[in-house]
């Protein structure tokens, strides 16, 4: 069956703007359930999210162009190893694509380690965007992993042992659409307002909750010939711990779904080959 773009399908919109919105209050009880739906259904929601300046929001977009205008020469000096941990561009199969990943991007030690590879006599302005947009956005990310964590029995101690790092990255892109949960469709998923941000599901917190939330597929579908660029914020377990499902999401009605798994492998068997990034790739790797 072919996939169509829908626009009559439309993602869940949850309003995290709220003075209110502190654990144990009812309006937090009100948006965590909104949240587990959302991911439930989706693997995804636009979050309306007020903390981020509009001035920050801009210098984020300003220190991204200025950093991909750089020499070809002087971007490859944050190449990676690992794919999509340094800079990525220029590739036969993606030619208008580029790149670049951050990892610790709340570590102003390593922030400013990368920026001095690209400017050696340091560039204050690039280094503080990353750092302070890596600050406020990741309150929204903290507060979404604890509202979907709280839903289903895990406390603070879990979110901290297997959600604690995370890495900024920003890239050249247009328009994120989304699949739906039959497959069948794709939805278009730009952010209505200047300040929403669009959170997805990854593959590792499906694995965390044994299947209960999706992981959401998503593409990135570039119209026109304006360059855009897009900042995002990506949370990834502590390497050093195997990923599994807790007991408290497996029961007789949710059966183990995967075996255990050490991320860094599984993102290296991702990127290997295309393809691979798929909703089937994680069955591929770990089903059980």
């Amino acid at each position: 069956m072919s996939l169509e773009t829908t626009l009559t399908l439309q993602l869940p919109v949850i309003d995290f703007t709220s003075q209110d919105l502190k654990p144990g209050t009812s309006e937090w009880d009100l948006v965590r359930g909104n949240v587990r739906r959302a991911l439930e259904d989706f693997g995804c929601f636009e979050a309306l999210f007020d903390k981020l300046p509009v001035k920050l929001r801009k210098a984020v977009f300003d220190v991204s162009e200025e950093l991909f205008r750089l020499p070809i020469e002087t971007k490859e000096r944050v190449v990676s190893e690992i794919k999509y941990k340094g800079y990525v561009g220029h590739s036969p199969t993606n030619p208008l694509y580029e790149g670049v990943g951050i990892e610790f991007a709340d570590n102003s030690e390593k922030v400013t380690a990368f920026t001095q590879k690209l400017w050696p006599k340091g560039n204050s302005s690039f280094s503080e965007t990353v750092l302070s947009f890596t600050e406020q956005v990741s309150e929204l990310d903290f507060i979404t992993r604890r509202m979907i964590m709280e839903t289903f029995g895990l406390d603070d101690k879990y979110i901290h042992e297997h959600l604690n790092s995370t890495k900024c990255q920003n890239s050249v892109a247009d328009g994120i659409e989304v699949k739906t949960k039959d497959d069948k469709h794709w939805i278009k998923a730009n952010a209505s307002q200047d300040s929403s941000f669009i959170v997805l599901a990854g593959s590792m917190l499906h694995v965390l909750l044994n299947g209960r939330v999706l992981s959401s597929v998503h593409r990135v579908m570039r119209m026109g010939t304006n360059t855009r660029y897009s900042a995002g914020l990506f949370s990834v377990p502590k390497t050093e711990e195997l990923i599994y499902a807790p007991e408290k999401v497996v029961d007789v009605e949710h059966p183990r779904l995967f075996k255990p798994l050490d991320f860094e492998a599984y993102f290296q068997f991702t990127t290997e080959e295309s393809g691979r990034r798929d909703s089937k790739a994680l069955r591929t790797y770990c089903g059980l």
